[in-house]
């Protein structure tokens, strides 16, 4: 009996930890892999990501990270306290790496205080709600993209009309236009629809 409980809350103790996800260079591409730098976690309720990597097909996180969980927990160790910054997540491969691709808004946030992205807990704005990422089908792998930016001291950040939608954004001009120079951090990951 009491063999049957340690086994029982060994297990349960597996289930809630999260999987470290585990990318090797077999898995990416040397330019994919390059993406990441500045030590940016995203946390997932099962998987933890930090660094460059495919998604594993195990544990059905490739279906969990579409249709389950919401947003996950932004985690920046190098967030300096007083500062601001934008979070910006981003698919540029819609609707398929290969076709001119174009950036698909998944998530904007502003105002983002440094002391709670040191925490994990990030406190900010959102300018655009969380959507979680959903490859179509047949559609091959995409690339989700975190990317961290210095927001400069009093500035008022916000979208234009024009981008509300949140396909065909154009990223690099909405980067340009408040000086948001290069990311301090990024991270990415690759997935594909779960059914293929």
């Amino acid at each position: 009996m009491m063999a049957s409980l340690t086994l029982l809350l060994g297990l349960f103790v597996f289930i809630l930890e999260p999987v470290e996800a585990e990318a090797t260079q077999s898995t990416l591409d040397p330019l994919d892999a390059s993406f990441c730098h500045g030590g940016l976690e995203v946390i997932y309720p099962e998987l933890d990501i930090n660094k460059c990597l495919m998604i594993p097909k195990n544990h059905k996180f490739r279906e969990k990270i579409s249709t389950v969980w919401k947003a996950p927990q932004i985690y920046f160790p190098g967030a300096e306290k007083k500062k601001m910054y934008v979070l910006v997540m981003v698919d540029p491969d819609a609707p398929r790496r290969s076709q001119h691709p174009a950036y698909w808004r998944h998530w904007l946030l502003v105002n983002i205080k440094g002391y709670s992205l040191e925490k994990g807990k990030m406190q900010g704005m959102i300018l655009t709600d969380y959507h979680p990422p959903t490859p179509p089908q047949k559609t091959g792998f995409h690339r989700y993209q975190f990317m961290l930016f210095e927001q400069p001291p009093h500035t008022k950040i916000s979208l234009t009309e024009k981008e509300s939608s949140r396909g065909k954004w154009d990223f690099q001009a909405f980067v340009e236009r408040f000086n948001l120079g290069e990311p301090v951090a990024a991270l990415q990951f690759l997935t594909q629809n779960f059914k293929d």
